[in-house]
């Protein structure tokens, strides 16, 4: 299934569009879509780093405190 989606621009912006589409030999919605695509792709991949750092940060914390628990002489 597809649906429609459309967003207001400049009419340079859409000239433009319609031009390098052409030049790589695509209809500009092919154009617009794989744009969206590869931006949606970048922006999960930068999400995903993001959260990676987070859950490393917490990970080393918390090796830090069993480190600790473990030189505290309790046997």
């Amino acid at each position: 299934m597809s649906t429609t989606l459309s967003f207001r621009t400049t009419s340079e912006f859409m000239e433009q569009t319609q031009s390098f589409a052409g030049m790589v030999g695509l209809k500009s919605s092919e154009y617009v879509r794989e744009a969206v695509r590869e931006k949606n792709d970048r922006v999960m991949a930068d999400r995903l780093a993001m959260l990676s750092r987070k859950l490393s940060v917490k990970h080393h914390s918390i090796n830090e405190s069993l480190d600790d628990a473990i030189g505290d002489g309790i046997d």
